[in-house]
């Protein structure tokens, strides 16, 4: 005869027999996160020998609940948003959720609000966020007030209140610029994002770390804040290169910057990557289209996209606000070549 099992164990009971958290143990019974063998072994003989029985219907009502997401982006066509459409769209339709888009060209918190406000009277249970709606909405209170999660894609930092899914712009700003300074170059410019995205402050301040570490000085006057896009990448590329003393290479925050300020040295009879070397930031498809081909930071946009679809279902069942760093990839092209430096007495 089989013992009847006992009602009220909680799954809070279960993650402390099997020493997880609670949220280990429902991302076991709803196959959610990543959870090693191990630890999933641990978390099935919990839940046999407690007679653990899930609450069918609450799983049922947070399934349903869960069908539709959205997503907030600058409505524009660019190869980022492009990526995280990609990771985003592949991520629901593997959970088998609808997925919906809500473009915004404010950039203030009224008008994010306003279209998180639009996707949830559409239905949408969680939503996704990429710069800098994120920043914007952090401390609004909004998410909280609607009861649905948040997830932000390619943030600069960790936010309090929105589960992020980011690399560490600074340390890979730092290694680009360490690349640069080992292939020779010494006066080094940088077009920076603007200000209210937090990647623009991480990527300077890597910036200033990699000089630093290459023995060279931060001089402001090489410093331009530009936005991604490629036309005010050539508006401050001109800059740079109108200089009397200008910069033998550029780094830039984006591919899309990068591209327009190619099209500009090609415009004022420069040869890439003789007379200028240039690099990029996320790897887009641009970033291999352009001449020469940009030696970039490569962040995983599409999976990060997929990543933030996971988190925002996780954060539905949990509340649990998760800060996910993913690995960034120096891919080195030929816009950065070798620079003929003399040191002094050279």
């Amino acid at each position: 005869m089989t013992a009847r099992r006992p009602e009220g164990v909680t799954i809070r009971a279960v993650g402390e027999r099997a020493g997880v958290s609670a949220m280990t143990v429902s991302n076991v019974i709803n196959g959610a996160g990543r959870v090693g063998a191990a630890t999933r072994a641990a978390v099935l003989a919990a839940i046999e020998e407690l007679g653990y029985v899930p609450n069918v219907a609450a799983r049922r009502l947070a399934k349903a609940r869960a069908t539709m997401l959205g997503l907030v982006y600058s409505d524009r066509s660019t190869p980022f948003i492009d990526s995280v459409l990609l990771g985003a769209l592949r991520a629901s339709n593997a959970r088998g959720l609808q997925f919906i888009a809500q473009g915004e060209e404010g950039l203030t918190r009224d008008a994010a609000e306003a279209a998180v406000r639009a996707l949830v009277q559409s239905g949408a249970a969680g939503v996704l966020l990429v710069p800098p709606f994120a920043e914007l909405l952090s401390g609004s209170g909004l998410f909280e007030e609607l009861g649905v999660a948040a997830a932000a894609i390619a943030t600069g930092q960790a936010l309090p209140d929105i589960a992020t899914v980011r690399i560490d712009n600074r340390a890979a700003m730092a290694a680009m610029t360490a690349h640069v300074a080992r292939a020779g170059h010494r006066r080094i410019g940088f077009i920076a994002g603007p200000q209210r995205f937090s990647v623009a402050d991480e990527r300077l301040a890597g910036f200033r770390d990699g000089l630093a570490a290459a023995g060279l000085t931060y001089d402001p006057a090489l410093v331009i804040q530009s936005g991604f896009d490629p036309l005010s990448g050539a508006a401050a590329g001109r800059v740079l290169l109108d200089l009397a003393d200008r910069p033998s290479a550029i780094l830039c925050s984006s591919d899309d910057m990068a591209a327009g300020l190619i099209g500009e040295a090609h415009r004022m009879g420069l040869r890439l990557p003789d007379d200028l070397a240039v690099t990029g930031f996320d790897d887009t498809a641009i970033a291999s289209r352009v001449w020469p081909p940009l030696t970039v930071i490569r962040q995983p946009v599409e999976d990060m996209a997929f990543g933030a679809v996971e988190q925002v279902l996780a954060a539905l069942r949990s509340r649990i606000v998760e800060d996910r760093v993913m690995a960034f990839e120096l891919v080195v092209r030929e816009s950065v070549g070798r620079h003929a430096w003399f040191g002094p007495g050279g």
